[in-house]
């Protein structure tokens, strides 16, 4: 009788694909929106970032390093999210242009982020 119960005893044919799977899945959130003093702490950084990196030679000199958080809008057309959600990332690396003019854009790193979908800077002090 033990081993005809074995017989109907649930089988996963491939192990940890399910696991896999869920690792895979995007989890997205809707954007929030920055409280006025979230607003204000952000421009002051973006204000400060501008003066330390006002030309190439600046940034260089200066090698400001900041923490960013931005809002990454969901880019597959076929995900329920799209349109309407995202994710938050996060980096870590050198400021090289603060652009409030032509592009609205922060560079650091290799990474271009619109002011538009920021939504933290921590600049690095030095200790």
């Amino acid at each position: 009788m033990s081993q005809r119960a074995k017989i109907f005893s649930p089988f996963a044919a491939l192990k940890g694909f399910e696991e896999a799977i869920d690792e895979k899945v995007q989890r997205y959130v809707e954007k929030r929106e920055l409280s006025d003093e979230e607003q204000a702490a952000l421009e002051t950084a973006l204000a400060r970032l501008h003066d330390l990196t006002a030309n190439l030679r600046m940034a260089k000199e200066n090698q400001v390093t900041a923490r960013v958080t931005w809002f990454v809008p969901c880019a597959d057309e076929n995900h329920e999210a799209y349109g309407r959600g995202g994710t938050y990332e996060r980096y870590t690396g050198t400021v090289w242009k603060v652009d409030p003019v032509l592009t609205k854009s922060l560079l650091i790193g290799d990474r271009t982020i619109a002011f538009s979908e920021l939504a933290e800077i921590v600049i690095q002090e030095d200790s």
